[in-house]
């Protein structure tokens, strides 16, 4: 008889011993494709939100009174508009920030009303992310409005608005926000230059920083010094409130996803061997007459590794497609904003196929071990 076809019939004869091994690694591979996924998931979704939180990184003109700035909300000195693109060409994926926008910022006056009047540049991302911009995107020759703008110049979206000596194109439905962006006008930023008489030029550099690194881990000295070297023309500020709060998020997210990996990992070892002890304690006397028929510890030991690993395979054939249907069918709700990236992972699936048995067989060596240890004549006298 073959090893595989008496590994099936001691599976068969033994059902229950069988069955629990099948579950239990079958739970480990859908708790492991399950939480990989989510994983990858909740990354996508929380950098979404985190991002959706704000810039949190304002780059303004070095000899800027911060008392002044702090106070009205902007730089009251120019730069060049070049420096965004100096700065535009040092992204990486190894740099500690991302998301540039140039802006200008100045108060105007509207048919009596004093507002703020802001233009915002595209904005420039790592090459090869693939990110979209943040924010709205405004198109030429529109502006957007905050809803204490609209009241006063009684504008509603797609009506037209004079700014100055130019006229734009309502784009929004104004929303009170409950902050300055209610009495702003947000433009492109050669309209805003136009309008300002200010061509080429911008009053800070609106940024991400990408080293989620809380305040006691200082990341503002990093940051400073790393774009402290590409222009040195600017102060960074950074918002640190904001700043915390996307840190202390993405490390919660990594905390949870390293510690429930290796929980589920040791739990189904632990599992498997044990279940396998028992095997080999009920084969006793099976083990007894082989060894005394003449059959070596290769084949012993093979009967309870060959099993592992038949488990093993169809364990992870399993398990990954549960994990896989469970993530489709329940990730949407717990991941609103990214919902539609959430696919399968085949991948990772061809992973579990072939790391299931191997770390079944892994987990039932020792009890195997113990099976090929044991003298056939003392395990035959004692039974």
């Amino acid at each position: 008889m073959s090893v595989w076809s008496h590994i099936l019939r001691e599976m068969g004869f033994r059902k229950l011993n069988a069955l629990f091994s099948l579950l239990g690694l079958m739970l480990a591979v859908t708790v492991v494709v399950a939480s990989q996924l989510l994983a990858e998931a909740d990354e996508r979704e929380t950098r979404r939100v985190t991002r959706d939180m704000g810039f949190n990184l304002r780059l303004i003109p070095a000899k800027t009174d911060l008392t002044q700035f702090y106070r009205d909300g902007f730089s009251r000195h120019a730069m060049d508009v070049s420096m965004l693109d100096r700065l535009a060409t040092q992204l990486t994926n190894n740099v500690s920030f991302n998301h540039l926008v140039g802006s200008l910022r100045r108060e105007y006056t509207i048919n009596g009303q004093d507002i703020l009047l802001v233009g915002l540049s595209e904005t420039y991302v790592a090459p090869g992310q693939g990110k979209k911009p943040m924010g709205f995107v405004i198109k030429k020759g529109t502006v957007h409005i905050g809803s204490e703008v609209a009241r006063m110049q009684e504008k509603k979206r797609d009506n037209t608005m004079h700014v100055g000596v130019r006229q734009f194109t309502v784009a929004n439905d104004p929303i009170e926000t409950g902050t300055p962006d209610d009495i702003t006008i947000f433009a492109r930023l050669e309209d805003a230059q136009s309008v300002l008489g200010l061509g080429g030029k911008i009053n800070e550099i609106e940024a991400i920083d990408c080293l989620c690194l809380t305040a006691d881990q200082d990341p503002l000295a990093i940051l400073r010094k790393e774009i402290g070297a590409i222009l040195p023309e600017v102060q960074v500020v950074q918002k640190r409130t904001l700043a915390d709060a996307r840190a202390k998020q993405r490390q919660t997210r990594e905390k949870v996803n390293q510690f429930v990996l290796p929980s589920v990992l040791v739990a189904s070892a632990v599992w498997v061997a044990l279940l396998a002890v028992l095997n080999v304690r009920d084969r006793r006397q099976e083990i007894g007459i082989l060894r005394a028929l003449g059959k070596g510890g290769g084949r012993i030991a093979g009967l309870f590794l060959g099993k592992a690993v038949l488990l093993g395979s169809a364990a992870s054939v399993l398990g990954a497609a549960l994990g896989t249907w469970a993530v489709l069918e329940f990730g949407p709700s717990l991941f609103p904003v990214t919902k539609k990236a959430i696919q399968a992972n085949p991948a990772l699936a061809w992973q579990m196929v072939v790391a299931t048995p191997v770390f079944a067989a892994f987990a039932s060596f020792i009890p195997a071990m113990l099976a090929v240890s044991h003298d056939p004549a003392e395990t035959l006298r004692d039974d």
